[in-house]
């Protein structure tokens, strides 16, 4: 990870540990910032509906609102935070009847809610990412997991966009021959 990443991730911890300790201003400077992420998140997996955009965004910001006591600070803040926004949209697209333009390279599949956490302590991202070159690693996580466009994760790991290509297209055959046993 870059170090602007960094600062970035550690300013919304901070954020929302002060709002979590009932500081209303570190609040709202966080809900801000999350509204701009999730606004940028939610555009790139529904291009072309910027209505459908806001109305995700707030009820995301509603999501994050109910859930923050479920925030642990020794974890990724942008993490916790992708996970509701990525779950708010397949709420939506299983409400939607409407086809929906998803770049078919960010296939998904829904999983029970009640399940999540079960899910996520079988999964060690972080471990997994770590077999990968640091380049490959930051790119994945960038445009992958933390949601940016390949252009932004280009200008934070100071890459070529198609250097972050080629990084994340060979970090995910690398993760995925690790996983079947080929490697």
């Amino acid at each position: 990870m870059t170090e602007g990443m960094d600062l970035f991730e550690a300013k919304l911890q901070a954020l929302m540990v002060a709002a979590m300790n009932g500081h209303a201003q570190a609040y709202h400077a966080l809900l801000r910032l999350c509204a701009e992420r999730l606004r940028s998140y939610f555009r790139r997996r529904l291009i072309g509906r910027d209505a459908d955009v806001e109305d995700l965004v707030q009820e995301t910001l509603i999501a994050i609102h109910r859930k923050r006591a479920t925030y642990d600070p020794s974890l990724p803040f942008t993490a916790w935070l992708h996970g509701i926004a990525r779950y708010r949209l397949i709420d939506f697209l299983r409400r939607d009847r409407r086809t929906v333009s998803l770049a078919a390279d960010e296939e998904f599949e829904p999983i029970d809610a009640g399940r999540v956490d079960a899910v996520l302590a079988e999964i060690d991202v972080s471990a997994m990412l770590a077999t990968l070159t640091p380049k490959q690693a930051a790119a994945i996580r960038l445009t992958r997991i933390e949601g940016y466009s390949v252009r932004e994760a280009a200008t934070m790991t100071e890459q070529s966009e198609p250097a972050v290509k080629v990084n994340v297209h060979r970090g995910l055959g690398r993760l995925m021959a690790a996983i079947k046993g080929d490697e």
